[in-house]
């Protein structure tokens, strides 16, 4: 099968799988609203689905609610089954994905040590901290 038609297929169930969630049609009481589908992954026999799931909120409540996807995964295929006209309804599975997490502390950690960095002088042979030019005495 091509790339760009998987890459297609991969966005069509990222989509459709949102819209569930959105919708609130997932009855299970572990699946939140506020889960969001990063990315799906295709195999390319078409038989399996990776489905990346992520949240802001707690690790436990991602936990809880990748578990409430994958118990409810019939539901979800047959419902998104119907609108997709393939062959083969790939098998769903749903993943924890921290990546999202992961990066936003990231920024974070080197949003604060630019902070950091800000108050101490630089050492670069410029100006010293009272304004002059220190390494020329400052004084003239």
């Amino acid at each position: 099968m091509g790339q760009y038609r998987m890459e297609r297929l991969n966005g069509q169930l990222r989509d459709e799988i949102a819209k569930l969630l959105l919708h609130g049609d997932i009855k299970d009481p572990r699946v939140s609203t506020f889960l969001s589908i990063n990315r799906v992954e295709i195999s390319t026999d078409l038989c399996y689905a990776k489905v990346f799931v992520s949240t802001f909120l707690s690790d436990a409540q991602l936990e809880k609610g990748v578990e409430g996807l994958n118990s409810a995964a019939g539901f979800v295929q047959s419902s998104i089954a119907k609108k997709l006209r393939i062959r083969q309804f790939p098998k769903l599975t749903f993943v924890v994905d921290s990546a999202m997490k992961d990066g936003f502390k990231m920024v974070r950690k080197l949003s604060e040590l630019e902070g950091a960095s800000v108050g101490q002088p630089s050492g670069d042979g410029g100006s010293g901290p009272d304004g002059g030019d220190s390494e020329r005495g400052g004084a003239q």
